[in-house]
Formats: C-alpha cells, structure tokens, sequence
C-alpha cells in the first residue's frame, strides 16, 4: 500500500476557514503550516482560500459560492490538486470532488501521504499503513462514484454493493493483521527497553522541524537524518550518551503537529511509549518561529494525553541564530510594544522565568551555548541517576567544560 514515488511540483490550493473556534490569525498560521506540508509532500500552494463560516459547511466544507470561486481558479489556472485544512467526511470528499472535479486531500491525507514517503524501516512503515487502512475505511464508498447510479432497492442490486463490501472487508482484515503484526514488534521494542537496564533515560520531544535530530546529531556524535522540513524523522533512534562520567539514553523521536491525525497517535503507540517511559524530556522549541508558544501548547496537549506532562522536563529554545525580533523606532509613539518586539533577554524575563533555571537558549546548528546545554543536562541527569545508584559518589563531582 505505501510506496515510494517522486512528485514534481505539483500544484495546489489551500483551503480553509475562519470560525467562532478558529479566528483569523489562527486560520493564516494553520494555512502557513498546511503550505509547508505541501512543499514537505513535494507540492506547491499557489493560491489560498478562506471563508468565514459559523461551522464548517457538513456537505462540503465550505460555502457553494466559494466552492465554486475554487473551481474557477482551478479550472483557470490548470490546478488539479485541492487541499483543505481539516479532515473531511466521506461525504464532503465525494460532493467536494463533484464540484471540483480534481484531486482533493485533506490535512489527514496529506500527513499521512508524508509518513509514507518519510518511512524507512519496516516498523514505521507497518505503523503509516496501518493509519492509512483506518483513514480509508470509511472512505471507501467514494472510490466506487462510477457505480453511483446503482442506487439499490428492487432490481437495482449490482456489483458495486458487492465490491465496495469485498474492499471493506480486505482493509478490515488488513488492519487486523497490521495490529496483530504491530503487537508482535511492540513486545519486541518492550523488551528492547527493559533490557537497558536502570540507565536514565531522556527523550528528545517538541513540535515538528524545531531541530531536535540536529541536537541528537551535535550531543550524541551521531548522524541521525536532518533535514528543514516537516517529518523528516520518523524512527525512534536511541544513542548512548556521556556526559563525565555519568551515562544516559538520548532518544530522539517523531515530532508533534497541531490537528495530528488521531490514527498517527494510535499507531505510532511504541514511539510514544518512549517518551512515556523516559525519565527525563527535553522539550525543544524553536524560539525564531512566530508561533512557538502555540507549538508549546500542542505539544503538551499530546504529552498530556500520554500521561507524560509531569515528567522532569528541560525547555531547550532553539535555532537562536535565526531569531529575529521587531524594532520600534525612537519616534514611533503609536506602536505598541507586543510580542514580536521581545528580545531574546526580555523573553527570559517572561514566564520563562517561572520554569525555575529549567530552561536553555541554544543553536545546534551553529553549536551556541552546547555547553551551558551539557551542564544543565548532566544536572538533571545526576538527580535521578543518585536516587539509582546512591554508591558512585565519585560521579557526582561538579561538571566543568574541560569534561564535555
């Protein structure tokens, strides 16, 4: 079912909508990330649409009118690939493509479709068709549109019943078999941990692309894949790190999303369960994007539903070269000062300084700071390895940078 495949850029546009849950400026960066998943899928936005809806339209997302502003454009401009913000019913996909008469994705397919490209070993890719399988089952009834006249009752019962059931009970046996297989590898990965023995763990966690496999790379003298888009890690890799004398896991791990397919969360269970039995996380954030406090957020909302959230955790700001913060000029008396003006300093003075030193301004990629980074580690790291192995006093001796 997953295969690899190039994709030229491919043209699209971006559909979504401003509602009383989702104003404006949150539509503008939802549709900034969904553009990013497009060029991380191989596509490129060309337009974007937007509505102003009291609710998502239940038939077909958005308004008829707009709908149909939508085909125009596309129709004008030779676009054959709609993409919406939202996950989509069975029913919006068919009336959409209807009206459309094109490709049409939605949020779900698209991070899906990444998974199965970024994918690598046979685990992940067991994991991504698996969520694929759950994401089609409902979905089916539209890929049978050219049986639609076949509308059932008395004389009208033909083939398309029969094949779209046939299909329907292919995936359920195929997401059956894909747990059942899921299973088997999440024993193995259990037992995996249990044999490390009483080694403090620490997971890497934090939204997608804020540079966590660069920090694993530049920590663990390791060559994990990186790379400046959405996903481009998918498989847990777990390296033996030490700092002085003291040893500890660093597990890096797939990054987090808003709006993350719940089929993603259930089948990427035994990459969770890193994160759920480390005993240390730390938490990276890229601090140059606009909306990192947002991507906080979405982070701990999954970490919440993890049961992870209280964990000792590390707030690692990263990618602090490409920070950059908003003047005002000296005779501008009507510009207030927000947000995007804050330094880097006037940051830490927010309630940045409520995490209780539990925090680090660094660039992995330009190694700024690693060493302050390490100190802070190792710190954390020694409070949980003493309450294990209360017999190495000798371990515990003052981490100095001549040590790293």
């Amino acid at each position: 079912m997953i295969e690899e495949r190039k994709v030229s850029s491919e043209k699209a546009v971006l559909i979504g909508v401003v509602t009383q849950h989702q104003d404006e400026q949150q539509s503008n960066e939802y549709l900034d990330e969904l553009e990013f998943l497009t060029l991380t899928a191989g596509g490129e936005a060309v337009k974007r649409f937007t509505q102003k809806l009291e609710m998502p339209n239940p038939k077909t997302f958005i308004g008829a009118g707009k709908l149909e502003d939508v085909r125009a454009y596309m129709e004008a401009h030779h676009i054959e690939t709609a993409i919406f913000d939202d996950e989509l019913s069975s029913s919006q996909l068919r009336n959409i493509e209807k009206v459309l008469d094109c490709k049409v994705l939605d949020r779900t397919n698209l991070i899906l479709d990444i998974f199965a490209s970024r994918a690598q070993t046979s685990y992940a890719r067991t994991q991504v068709e698996l969520a694929q399988c759950q994401y089609l089952l409902p979905r089916l009834t539209r890929l049978w549109t050219h049986l639609e006249r076949q509308k059932g009752g008395i004389g009208m019962r033909g083939p398309g019943e029969t094949e779209i059931e046939t299909d329907r009970r292919i995936i359920r046996d195929k997401i059956t078999l894909l747990k059942k297989k899921l299973k088997i590898i999440d024993k193995q990965m259990a037992v995996q941990r249990k044999n490390r023995g009483k080694m403090v763990r620490v997971a890497l966690v934090g939204y997608t692309n804020v540079g966590k496999s660069t920090l694993m790379n530049v920590v663990s003298k390791s060559d994990v894949f990186a790379e400046n888009k959405l996903f481009a890690t998918l498989d847990t890799t777990v390296r033996k790190v030490v700092i002085k004398n003291i040893p500890f896991l660093l597990t890096d791990t797939v990054g987090f999303i808003r709006k993350l397919p719940t089929q993603l969360v259930e089948s990427f269970k035994s990459t969770l369960d890193e994160v759920r039995e480390a005993d240390l996380l730390l938490h990276v954030v890229d601090i140059s994007h606009p909306n990192f406090e947002d991507h906080i957020a979405s982070v701990n909302k999954i970490l919440d539903e993890i049961k992870s959230l209280d964990k000792p955790t590390l707030m690692v700001f990263n990618k602090i070269d490409a920070y950059q913060h908003e003047t005002i000029d000296e005779d501008d008396l009507v510009t207030e000062k927000t947000k995007v003006h804050f330094t880097l300093a006037e940051w830490e003075k927010t309630w940045m300084n409520k995490l209780n030193n539990n925090c680090i301004f660094i660039s992995a990629l330009n190694k700024e700071n690693l060493e302050d980074f390490r100190v802070k580690v190792f710190e954390e790291v020694k409070k949980i390895h003493i309450t294990r192995f209360p017999y190495n006093d000798f371990l515990y001796e003052e981490y100095t940078e001549e040590d790293s």
